[in-house]
């Protein structure tokens, strides 16, 4: 006659309490006590590749910022508020009438 399922479970669990009841038994105070501290390098493989990436990364955003043709580009330097130059206008000046000589007269010999 074959053992039911419900029984091999209960056998099973009655197997495990034993075990860890023997493995409690053993354990001590000496055993609970605190290790010492970690010795050798306090900076992992996996932070320094971790800090690596996080700098690669926001040098990567900041070229990509002031790189990228889809930046705002520098403004244009604003046109003057007027032309520059003389802003009065010159007066005419008036022609000389054709029957007087030159200022030298010395055409008129």
């Amino acid at each position: 006659m074959k053992p039911s399922a419900e029984d091999r479970r209960l056998a099973t669990e009655d197997r495990l309490r034993a075990a860890l009841a023997a493995r409690a038994v053993l354990v001590t105070h000496r055993d609970l006590r605190r290790d010492a501290p970690p010795q050798g390098r306090s900076w992992g493989v996996r932070r320094v590749r971790r800090v690596a990436f996080a700098a690669l990364g926001t040098a990567a955003a900041v070229a990509a910022v002031w790189l990228l043709p889809g930046s705002p580009p520098a403004p244009a330097p604003a046109p003057p508020a007027r032309a520059p130059g003389i802003s009065e206008p010159v007066p005419a000046i008036p022609a000389r009438p054709a029957d007087q000589s030159g200022p030298s007269g010395a055409d008129s010999h």
